[in-house]
């Protein structure tokens, strides 16, 4: 009974001087010992330590996301609204640098004011009109670099920043769809105008064909030929047992048929 004793308390004092943690896949720990931060990281798995001189502060190194609808200044300097995705991660290794300068809040302290910063430096170099064309991923391409640039050798990497739900101003964004239909009714039209010339194209080529061929045939009727053919075509109506009237003046027969004499 004694030693069962002994056991419960031991077993009680174990848990009150030491706890554990378990840090999962896509996150790494941060020690903070005595208030003072342990510069290796704790990497995956079940990990014990000391709760009254130890904490760890878990990080996650995965992909992560920040939502933000952030006011886009044009180069003409009009306003655009949009929101905004910004898809960043922490670098397992400097995830202690990391704690240690910018705290646990580093998204408020660190990500936003370098992506508002970057935001206003870009959006400033390109037309309103732009940042609902193509240009878009141009734009969204810059802000990335720009705050690479601003968060270099800081544990952060900026993997893409998405811009969604473009929203110009009422006057721009009825002037750009005029435009669009505008130049559709244009490529319509010289739909049209090209379909046409093609048709064009083709009766100029028929009606050479056909003057050509004519050509052909008129210069191959000579007289010794349109001779020949008489006398051939007199050859037929001879032996032909049909009663008829064979009215000639020597080179070219004209037949009346029985039904044509009275």
């Amino acid at each position: 009974m004694k030693t069962l004793n002994h056991a419960a308390v031991f077993f009680i004092l174990a848990c009150l001087t030491s706890s554990c943690v378990v840090i999962r896949q896509g996150e790494v720990g941060v020690q903070r010992k005595l208030g003072k931060i342990q510069p290796t990281p704790v990497n995956e798995g079940l990990k014990g330590f000391n709760p009254f001189v130890t904490r760890i502060i878990k990080v996650p190194t995965r992909t992560m996301n920040i939502e933000v609808r952030s006011p886009l200044p044009s180069k003409e300097g009009l306003t655009v609204q949009s929101d905004v995705s910004i898809l960043y991660r922490v670098v397992g290794k400097d995830a202690p640098q990391i704690i240690e300068k910018l705290g646990q809040n580093y998204e408020q302290v660190v990500m936003l004011p370098v992506f508002r910063s970057a935001v206003a430096d870009v959006s400033s170099r390109f037309y309103a009109k732009d940042m609902h064309t193509g240009q878009r991923a141009a734009i969204e391409s810059a802000i990335k670099e720009q705050m690479m640039l601003q968060l270099q050798n800081r544990g952060f990497v900026v993997e893409a920043v998405l811009l969604k739900s473009i929203v110009l101003p009422t006057g721009l964004a009825k002037a750009i769809e005029d435009k669009l239909e505008a130049e559709q009714d244009a490529q319509r039209m010289q739909f049209v105008l090209d379909k046409e010339r093609q048709e064009a194209q083709r009766r100029i080529i028929e009606a050479e064909g056909i003057r050509d061929a004519q050509k052909i045939i008129n210069e191959g009727l000579t007289p010794m030929l349109i001779q020949f053919k008489s006398i051939e075509a007199f050859n037929k109506l001879s032996t032909s047992p049909n009663s008829k009237v064979i009215i000639t003046n020597g080179t070219t027969p004209m037949l009346i048929g029985p039904d044509k004499i009275q």
